[in-house]
């Protein structure tokens, strides 16, 4: 099923525009959400806004938008103040420089999509992405979005384009907030760690590779319970005691390693097969007051395993 676009615009890359279409980087699939119920009914609850000085709900239209200054004390804004005051909606995306492409910390990271191009865009498009390639830098952009100024990193990502939305300096903790003592180390330390981390050592990194064990379990006691399964969910495992002696606990993680033989380097480098197709996750719909017990493939023999 193609991809469908969630929004469209334009880079201008100096007196050049490329139009583009945006596309969400996330799999609507891939998540577990729930919905807040009554117990009693099983209906769906609503969010309501409570006053605790007046005790009672107030309605949209009584809201108002306050900035606390100090410790309950308020400057408000008019919803007509703010409107004023936001950045304009934009589909340009201005570029207006480029850096190295390991010159950006990814604590800047922020939420990404992918670039496609739109309106036979293709030669500008695949200029701009086979330059960086070439150049190896990145772009930098700004662009209008939800009444913000956004910042952006613009990359090739494979044939295509990616905009990862950055986040703003002042927006990031610096790291000498934290209190991170100084130790000495031990040379046979360092070799050990050194030995264990090569064993784990891989020259790529494959997503496929990795699945979440906990969505994983939990779609099977979702299945279960909609197929009218009695489940049973075993208590998590008690925390290991904390080993004191580090070169110890080192030598003992080196020990459960399986030696590492080239045949073993070689079949690492190599990508993992695709992955076959899965059958559909989302459970069906249900009406609030009266739950379906329907799923052709979690009948029968499923049951909660042990995490």
């Amino acid at each position: 099923m193609a991809a469908r676009p969630i929004s469209t615009g334009y880079i201008s890359f100096g007196l050049v525009n490329i139009p583009v279409k945006l596309y969400s980087t996330g799999e609507p699939s891939g998540s577990i959400s729930f919905n807040m119920l009554h117990r009693k009914c099983k209906t769906r609850l609503k969010q309501q806004y409570i006053c605790p000085t007046d005790n009672e709900i107030v309605p949209r239209d009584d809201m108002v938008k306050g900035y606390e200054f100090a410790k309950d004390q308020y400057v408000l804004f008019a919803a007509e103040e703010l409107k004023a005051i936001e950045e304009e909606r934009s589909k340009n995306i201005e570029i207006v420089e480029f850096v190295p492409q390991d010159k950006v910390d990814a604590v800047y990271f922020d939420g990404a999509y992918y670039l496609g191009p739109d309106k036979s865009s293709e030669r500008a498009y695949h200029l701009l992405g086979e330059v960086m390639r070439q150049t190896k830098l990145f772009a930098i952009a700004r662009h209008a979005a939800r009444g913000k100024q956004v910042l952006v990193l613009i990359r090739p990502e494979g044939p295509g384009l990616l905009m990862q939305q950055l986040r703003y300096s002042d927006e990031v903790k610096p790291m000498s907030e934290l209190e991170i003592p100084e130790a000495e180390l031990k040379e046979a330390e360092l070799k050990l760690a050194m030995q264990f981390v090569q064993q784990l050592a891989q020259p790529e990194f494959h997503a496929e590779r990795y699945e979440d064990s906990v969505k994983k379990r939990l779609m099977e006691i979702i299945k279960a319970k909609i197929a009218g399964e009695s489940v049973t969910i075993a208590p998590p495992e008690e925390p290991k005691g904390e080993v004191i002696d580090l070169m110890e606990a080192l030598k003992a993680s080196l020990a459960q390693l399986p030696a590492k033989s080239e045949s073993q380097d070689a079949a690492a480098a190599a990508p993992p097969p695709a992955p076959a197709p899965e059958e559909e996750r989302r459970p069906p719909q249900r009406s609030p007051n009266r739950p379906q017990a329907k799923d052709e493939g979690a009948k029968g023999k499923k049951r909660a395993s042990k995490p």
